[in-house]
């Protein structure tokens, strides 16, 4: 499956595809439907909701965004669908109030640093460090997923890349494969602000910045996966801490693998 292949087009997200095709370091392939990677689901169609269920087979939704982020954008239409799991596993601090610069990585004053490779990979390992809980909970919906699962947050790129990362790190997909497949979101990134800029919740904090801000560089992700490995041994490690036992990582390789 190619990269143009893996990409979902629906009506209502613009950041949405499938790990499907990737290969492993073994000769294998990461499997089509186990994992997808998406934006926010707020804005899905009639017709988007039927082809996520009947045709993508999905049987669980993770959403990472912040419980500001859920209460203030409301149920989606997913949430009417009875066959699907919701699983809320927030990358932020729960009952905390989250601002849209801080969902979004938006420094709010107007000293801001440069938003380079390594303020993001050090934003990204905030994420492991502050909420593994979470980072672990969403692996583990994935392994034990009957469908696929979507993971998803607001753009589909920051709070979702981390987790998929891990998961295809775990899955023994190698690092040049993984960096490119967060890089894809790079072709996508003035369509997702698009998406986001008419809502009340994230408007006022993009408009304050450029795209270039958001776009995802590629060392960014080879920083996240070469720290994981010198610090962890990989994901399998970083999993091993959290308390994963081999059958709990076997589980998740298999599931995204065979």
């Amino acid at each position: 499956m190619s990269a143009t292949e893996r990409w979902v087009e629906l009506e209502g997200v613009v950041n949405m595809r499938d790990s499907g095709g990737l290969p492993t370091r073994d000769g294998g392939t990461v499997q089509p439907r186990r994992l997808l990677r998406s934006d926010n689901l707020q804005d899905l169609s009639p017709a988007d909701v039927r082809h996520v269920v009947d045709v993508l087979g999905v049987s669980d939704i993770v959403d990472l965004r912040s419980d500001t982020e859920v209460s203030t954008e409301g149920p989606g239409p997913l949430w009417h669908i009875e066959s699907l799991t919701h699983h809320h596993h927030s990358l932020f601090r729960d009952g905390r109030p989250v601002t849209a610069e801080q969902a979004l990585a938006v420094p709010e004053h107007s000293t801001r640093p440069e938003r380079d490779a390594q303020f993001w990979s050090e934003h990204y390992l905030g994420y492991l460090s502050t909420r593994p809980d979470s980072i672990s909970a969403a692996l583990d919906v994935v392994s034990r997923s009957t469908g696929a699962t979507v993971v998803h947050c607001a753009a589909g790129k920051d709070r979702t890349g981390t987790v998929v990362a891990l998961a295809l790190d775990a899955a023994g997909v190698p690092h040049d494969v993984i960096v490119e497949d967060y890089a894809l979101t790079g072709e996508r990134i003035e369509k997702i602000i698009a998406r986001l800029l008419p809502r009340d919740l994230y408007g006022q904090a993009l408009r304050e910045q450029s795209v270039d801000d958001q776009r995802p560089r590629p060392e960014t992700m080879q920083t996240i996966l070469d720290t994981v490995q010198s610090e962890f041994g990989g994901a399998t490690g970083w999993l091993t801490q959290q308390g994963w036992s081999t059958a709990d990582i076997d589980r998740l390789r298999k599931r995204l693998t065979t």
